[in-house]
């Protein structure tokens, strides 16, 4: 069993937990990702990044965000709770250089997932300049650890409630258009890191992104993360989760990930009328 030993409700639908889970702290490595199952009577796999790890006290933290009934289970779990399995760690990990100037793009939850990396490119000497992004200010996470690495943190909103209004490929942009960046890292929505990536391509510079698409298993069997890399079949689960965003497939991922989109939703709904049970979920 994997105890929960801390949780924080870091905005109304996003909550942090961290897990003991000492071998995977000790073995991942920045961008990879556990699947978590709750067990009992509900075991659905939820593939999560690893937003953080801490070796020593046999650690690692997962930043999630409520949208179908899955993760409002989940939501429901507290300090001493634990879940019956957690696999990992999965996928690739983030390829760290000294690049020389990095940009890392962070877009919701997507930020939490970027902290690990961009704490390891400046590790590798990178020079580490950080935006991130959400709909309002109360969706801003991870500002102060953020700081750690870039003191010049660059906050947008949507709404204009706090930083800068507007998106991330504004400052992005700007950023590149002084010149000097040599690689980009964006996490995020697709619909974000597909307009990062065009963004990066105007000026002719290599951007990584991490993509989240359907999965089960995991480990390559299913084929359910499939994605068209360059015009090739990939699998996010094993040969990702992070590649080149100059070539995905933007729309073929993003038509794929609204296959669920209803249902999720339905189930969710349901879950905050309080009848998870009737769906079978407890």
């Amino acid at each position: 069993m994997y105890r929960i030993v801390r949780k924080e409700q870091l905005s109304e639908e996003v909550f942090l937990m961290e897990i003991e889970a000492p071998m995977i702290a000790r073995e991942r490595k920045a961008g990879q990702f556990v699947i978590i199952q709750k067990g009992g009577d509900y075991n659905e796999r939820i593939p999560l990044t690893i937003a953080d790890a801490d070796p020593e006290r046999g650690t690692i933290t997962i930043v999630f965000q409520r949208v179908g009934a899955s993760t409002y289970l989940l939501a429901e779990l507290g300090e001493g709770d634990a879940f019956e399995n957690v696999l990992g760690p999965l996928g690739t990990p983030t390829h760290i250089e000294n690049y020389g100037r990095v940009v890392c793009v962070g877009g919701g939850i997507g930020v939490a997932p970027l902290f690990p990396i961009a704490q390891a490119m400046k590790a590798a000497g990178n020079d580490v300049r950080i935006i991130i992004g959400a709909r309002n200010r109360e969706l801003i996470i991870e500002e102060d650890r953020m700081r750690t690495i870039d003191p010049d943190l660059t906050i947008v909103t949507d709404d204009g409630s706090y930083g800068e209004k507007g998106v991330v490929t504004v400052p992005l942009e700007r950023m590149l258009s002084e010149g000097g960046v040599d690689h980009v890292v964006s996490i995020g929505p697709a619909i974000m890191m597909k307009f990062c990536t065009k963004t990066a391509e105007k000026y002719d510079v290599p951007i990584t992104v991490s993509l989240n698409s359907i999965m089960i298993d995991g480990t390559g069997m299913c084929g359910g993360c499939r994605v068209d890399i360059g015009g090739e079949m990939k699998f996010v689960c094993v040969d990702g989760p992070e590649f080149d965003g100059h070539l995905v497939n933007w729309d073929n991922l993003m038509m794929r990930q609204r296959t669920y989109k209803a249902q999720e939703k339905e189930d969710y709904d349901k879950c905050r009328g309080g009848i998870c049970g009737k769906l079978g979920l407890r």
